[in-house]
């Protein structure tokens, strides 16, 4: 008998190297209302009152330090150095590639890339269907394996990964270094998305979620899935039905802050994936401290507090009121607690934050014995 994972497993790229656990993730952020304007059509996170997940406290998108240590090596960006950075970076920036800087919750995009069409893909948004080149090499991979396995199912639903410069992008915390996706979830003879009860499980196709699922951890550089615990535990106990090794099951969703899918309160319609993207990642800390070779390059991102003015921001950041007005198009000086405001700076920033170096884990993977036995 074959089994929908003996297909994926003929398709799945090579795992990553073995490696250290990654050393990367960062402060939480200020959330926000649900885009209502969009809520019929994408799967966004909105406000439901339920607890959030293990991670970052009470916000499972933030990224936070670890405290495991890990050196500075270069692993991901070698063929540059940094001589050839600096050159490249001031007057040959498209040749780069995407470069992934800050955090998740904190960062911006350069070089972004937008995920091609597709048959097996479906943009439900395009123009906020930009990430880094890894993880939109990842997507593409990703909905072929499951197009293989169910050629007749819906294609893979891209809700929002980032806008093309990326940044802040309502209605999300995360979603604005190239990173994030929210995938829509298969239903049951092509019913959905819009219009469905709040519990969708009973709908789902759980075949071809599992599919997904299995696909992310076996063939990419996941760092997490985010999706509510109900959900996940109606897809864990498809895939223990299905054959799949429940040790193997058990380290992907019960092994607390290390497995890899999370619960997130927000998340009863949609996946929420955060990829590894470690050449854009590395690039994005090495090309930070010289930003300002490049003055359309030359910003970072603040999310306003209680008590700011624009004078106090242009201060501490080496910017001006008159060119933070002009890059966020503002008419005057009035701010909203909450907002993410892109900051212009005329010199180098020595306090912008940066992220730690970073090893992109080994892969999970099921173990070889399994094959044979579910044969």
């Amino acid at each position: 008998m074959v089994m929908p994972w003996m297909l994926i497993c003929a398709l799945a790229l090579p795992p990553a190297p073995a490696s250290q656990p990654v050393a990367l993730i960062a402060p939480a952020s200020v959330p926000v209302e649900a885009n209502s304007d969009l809520a019929d059509s994408v799967e966004v996170d909105s406000d439901e009152d339920e607890e959030a997940g293990p991670i970052a406290g009470n916000d499972p998108e933030a990224e936070v330090p670890s405290s495991q240590p890990v050196d500075d090596t270069l692993r991901y960006s070698l063929d540059i150095n940094e001589h050839e950075l600096e050159q490249k970076f001031a007057k040959e920036l498209p040749a780069m590639g995407s470069i992934s800087v800050g955090f998740t919750d904190s960062g911006r995009l350069i070089n972004g890339v937008r995920v091609p069409e597709d048959d097996a893909v479906n943009l439900v948004v395009p123009e906020y269907a930009w990430g880094t080149a890894e993880t939109v090499s990842w997507l593409t991979a990703v909905a072929h394996a499951v197009r293989t396995v169910f050629p007749e199912a819906p294609a893979l639903r891209i809700n929002h990964i980032g806008k093309k410069d990326g940044g802040y992008l309502r209605p999300h915390r995360s979603h604005q270094s190239g990173r994030d996706v929210d995938i829509g979830f298969w239903y049951r003879n092509g019913i959905g998305p819009g219009g469905l009860p709040r519990d969708r499980t009973k709908l789902m196709d759980l075949a071809a979620n599992w599919t997904f699922i299995r696909s992310v951890v076996t063939m990419t550089d996941v760092q997490m899935i985010l999706v509510d615990r109900k959900v996940q535990n109606v897809l864990y106990e498809h895939a223990l039905a299905a054959g799949e090794d429940k040790d193997w099951l058990d380290s992907l969703f019960k092994a607390g802050a290390s497995s890899i899918v999370q619960h997130a309160r927000k998340h009863r319609d949609h996946f929420h994936v955060r990829f590894f993207s470690p050449r854009s990642q590395e690039l994005g800390r090495r090309v930070q401290p010289i930003l300002n070779k490049r003055p359309d390059e030359n910003k970072t991102l603040y999310r306003v507090h209680s008590g700011d003015t624009l004078g106090h921001i242009a201060k501490k950041w080496g910017s001006t009121v008159a060119m933070i007005q002009k890059a966020n198009g503002m008419r005057n000086s009035f701010l909203t607690l909450g907002r993410s405001l892109v900051i212009p700076m005329r010199g180098p920033c020595t306090q912008c934050p940066l992220p730690p170096p970073f090893v992109v884990p080994p892969r999970r993977l099921p173990p070889p014995s399994q094959h044979a036995s579910l044969e």
